[in-house]
């Protein structure tokens, strides 16, 4: 693969990626199933547990750990989509052409990021329907959805992972989402973490979704409910660079292992 050409790279990526999102235009329930999941979350939390939780200070609070979840949890359309196209044919179809290993999982990844973008982007008009607002500068607000989309894409390939790894479609679903709702519930996008059991509470001070959640609160300049207690810790103190680090780090782990596995289904 390091001998290939970037621009083939680049090329094949991008046919890839085009043909993926022709799907979810030819099967628009896809696409809807991104955008309606986190409204429901939006106004769930917002409106049933926000009015004890902090009213509209709360649904500020709220929103930067929504679009972090929304997105952790849109790596599963990676997962499903790439456990299918291995199990329907698809994979062995590419295997045979002239094309780089690389591009077959680049180009999930980046149309799911397409997704991904098309999902923040409703969740921010129904964030500005609740009251959430951007607070910040303009900078600081697009280096917040530029932090939460390298999040999104590092989950991506979490899932293209998942999705080599998984037996069938079925497994894939279950195994998308499986470690996910732990993942996303143990952390502070949508509570303080000080409030959790001693054991719980290390992990959602280092859970990357608390990161995330914080990176971007801190970045749209959104504070917590007074009566939230304050997080504190390295992890906390510099949730930014950690957020960016640990979205580096996954990419760093689950590329390589990704390829990895590829290669090892796609000989079979």
């Amino acid at each position: 693969m390091a001998h290939e050409p970037r621009a083939r790279i680049i090329r094949d990526s991008a046919i890839v990626a085009h043909r993926n999102l022709l799907t979810i235009l030819r099967v628009p329930t896809l696409l809807v199933t991104a955008t309606i999941q986190p409204l429901m979350f939006v106004f769930l939390f917002a409106y049933i547990f926000g009015a004890s939780l902090g009213g509209g200070q709360y649904r500020e609070f709220l929103l930067a750990g929504i679009f972090t979840q929304t997105v952790a949890f849109n790596a599963a359309f990676t997962t499903v989509g790439l456990a299918g196209d291995l199990h329907t044919g698809i994979i062995d179809r590419m295997r045979t052409l002239p094309m780089s290993r690389l591009a077959v999982l680049m180009g999930r990844t980046l149309s799911d990021l397409v997704v991904n973008v098309l999902s923040l982007a409703v969740m921010v008009g129904c964030g500005y329907a609740v009251g959430w607002r951007i607070n910040g500068g303009f900078l600081d607000a697009a280096l917040a959805f530029g932090l939460i989309l390298l999040f999104a894409f590092a989950m991506s390939w979490v899932g293209a992972l998942t999705g080599l790894l998984s037996p069938t479609v079925e497994v894939a679903q279950s195994a998308g989402l499986i470690w996910l709702f732990p993942l996303s519930f143990i952390s502070s996008a949508f509570i303080s973490a000080e409030t959790l059991p001693g054991p719980l509470r290390a992990v959602a001070e280092w859970n990357p979704i608390t990161a995330v959640s914080a990176a971007g609160r801190r970045l749209f300049d959104n504070s917590a409910p007074p009566s939230f207690v304050p997080a504190t810790g390295w992890a906390a103190e510099h949730c930014i660079e950690y957020a960016i680090g640990c979205s580096l780090l996954i990419l760093a782990i689950a590329v390589p292992l990704s390829l990895l596995r590829y290669r090892k289904v796609a000989s079979h």
